[in-house]
């Protein structure tokens, strides 16, 4: 495997000229795509693959629900078959923790299906070496199976873990963070990444958004049909009516639902921010952080330069940096650089 190599562009357009950011040329024999390119081809294959994995999802839950309500519960004396309000609570959670423990499950390949990257398995290079033996290091001292090691390419900073149990992870670094961090801000990094493992965030954050997600098409359901029969004399169900209420109470309540996952997601990159702290220092950390934003920004401006309508990142939650302000840090998966240094501050 070929070490990170970086290759610099000035651009002109017009009067106005800009200096891209360090973009890697080779990590094997893989050719690099222009940052625009890539985020071009990055939107459109993860539209696809979340139409190809919704379809799949919910014909695993249609027949899973169906085998567990009419077959299996009943087994075993539990009979949900008789009410109205005993069903649809049945199928609302047969979709909200089945399609969210699907998402989990899937995570891995899904992530490694959004960019194209390399698994560390025989590191040769100085950056690889850290990478990996950070991540092992710290998978011992935790006591769990060491988690797959990636590297993607792309010129942002940043850095996610993902995976379905703690024993069953990856940790992905981008080309841009390996080469912008020096070696003591990118192990605290990877340890900020492994924090996220060893908590079992994935699991949390899983549980958090099935029982959110029941919730959220239980009632929608509950009230979508007292709004279709209202008025009704002969008892009978408005189903059109039903079907749009039902819409759009789904619409309404999964935004509700959304605030409480976030600010879930939030809390638990403060206590990763700790964890990598304990483990290599918060000044450390701060520094990483700080670099990190000053960097990513200037690349977000880029993008959203060249690609006003590309699609928001898949895989925000699970990344190291997010951006949000104003009424938006309510829905944002992360918390501002700012906070999350104050905090790191009270460690020192």
């Amino acid at each position: 495997m070929q070490g990170l190599k970086l290759q610099r562009a000035a651009h002109t357009s017009g009067t106005r000229s800009s200096q891209r950011l360090s973009r890697l040329r080779n990590f094997t024999n893989y050719d690099t795509f222009t940052q625009q390119e890539a985020s071009f081809m990055r939107s459109f294959k993860g539209i696809f693959m979340l139409i190809i994995t919704n379809l799949l999802v919910f014909l695993t839950l249609v027949i899973s629900g169906n085998i567990i309500i009419n077959f299996i519960l009943p087994a075993f004396g539990i009979d949900m078959r008789g009410s109205f309000a005993s069903s649809q609570f049945a199928w609302a959670m047969v979709f909200g923790f089945g399609g969210a423990f699907i998402s989990l499950w899937m995570s891995k390949p899904m992530a490694k299906r959004m960019y194209k990257m390399q698994q560390v398995i025989n590191p040769t290079t100085e950056k690889e070496r850290l990478v990996y033996n950070t991540v092992k290091e710290l998978a011992e001292r935790e006591g769990i199976k060491m988690p797959e090691v990636w590297v993607y390419w792309d010129d942002v900073p940043n850095a996610f873990a993902t995976g379905p149990t703690r024993n069953n992870a990856m940790v992905a670094v981008s080309s841009g963070l390996a080469t912008a961090l020096n070696d003591r801000e990118l192990k605290s990094v990877l340890a900020h990444e492994m924090g996220h493992v060893s908590n079992g965030d994935m699991v949390a954050t899983t549980l958090l958004q099935g029982l959110m997600n029941t919730f959220v098409y239980f009632l929608a359901s509950m009230i979508a049909r007292l709004v279709a029969s209202a008025g009704s004399r002969d008892g009978e169900m408005n189903y059109f009516l039903y079907f749009i209420v039902d819409m759009i109470l789904q619409i309404l309540f999964s935004i509700l639902a959304m605030i409480v996952v976030m600010w879930h997601s939030r809390r638990r990159e403060f206590k990763a921010d700790a964890f990598a702290a304990r483990a290599y220092g918060a000044a450390n950390m701060i520094s990483a952080l700080q670099k990190i934003e000053q960097l990513a920004g200037r690349m977000v401006e880029e993008e959203e330069e060249q690609s006003v309508l590309a699609p928001k990142d898949a895989l925000a939650t699970m990344k190291i940096h997010g951006k949000a302000g104003g009424l938006s840090q309510l829905f944002a998966s992360h918390p501002t650089t700012a906070a999350r240094i104050a905090a790191l501050r009270t460690m020192m």
